[in-house]
């Protein structure tokens, strides 16, 4: 399995590639903003050809280079029906002006093929299967992929603004929804093997295990007390 990640953008989103191996096909996860360059160089050079993009979440830091990325290679992108508006009115979704001078030159707007995520839905992409699971919360249609475990690789949840190493994903913007964030939390991530490594929209790589024991607000959920405090907005958007 190749997985290549590098942070983009004002934000330092994180944007995946990833492939059975070099010289094959691969899928691009969350190519935010400021991404394409990042995409090309490392598709380049391990000889990749992309056959999809897949979202985890519709805000501008995930998503402001979809259209580029599909378009340059003639790709879908997929993302959850909850979270499509956010793709033609980035400013409302994030509760204000996201500012030229930060910003620079966006393609606002949804790439030519543009097809919809469902929970428990697995996508075979590039020779891989990637589990989805609706994880409301951050957004309304925020979701996370999983990649199963093989003999060689331990499984591997991309989680977007779900969960953080240390943290969770902020619960203040349109949409989102302390409760859901924590129901999310104990039904898509508690039931995963400790092993299990967590690639996140932001910041570095951790695993479920690692989480389970120290994260404070994974132990909420766990205890079922999460709903009555609030998520801290640690990094992104």
């Amino acid at each position: 399995m190749l997985i290549a990640g590098f942070p983009a953008g004002a934000w330092g989103t994180n944007c995946y590639v990833v492939a059975p191996a070099a010289g094959e096909e691969c899928v691009v996860v969350d190519p935010g903003h400021q991404a394409a360059e990042g995409v090309a160089e490392t598709l380049a050079k391990h000889r990749l050809k992309p056959v999809a993009v897949v979202v985890t979440h519709g805000h501008i830091d995930h998503t402001a280079s979809v259209v580029p990325v599909c378009g340059a290679h003639g790709v879908p992108a997929w993302m959850h029906p909850d979270d499509r508006w956010m793709l033609k009115d980035p400013e409302k979704a994030i509760g204000r002006s996201v500012g030229e001078r930060l910003l620079g030159d966006l393609t606002i707007g949804e790439p030519d093929d543009l097809r919809e995520l469902s929970d428990g839905a697995v996508l075979e992409l590039a020779g891989m299967e990637l589990s989805v699971a609706h994880a409301p919360g951050h957004t309304k249609g925020s979701v996370t992929f999983r990649l199963p475990e093989s003999p060689d690789v331990p499984s591997v949840l991309f989680s977007g603004d779900l969960l953080f190493a240390g943290s969770v994903g902020r619960t203040d913007l349109p949409g989102g929804s302390t409760e859901e964030l924590y129901a999310s939390l104990a039904r898509v991530c508690l039931p995963l093997d400790d092993s299990t490594v967590v690639l996140s929209g932001h910041g570095p790589q951790t695993t479920i295990g690692r989480e389970r024991a120290a994260n404070p607000f994974l132990g909420e959920a766990a205890r079922g007390q999460g709903a009555a405090r609030p998520a801290a907005p640690r990094r992104g958007m």
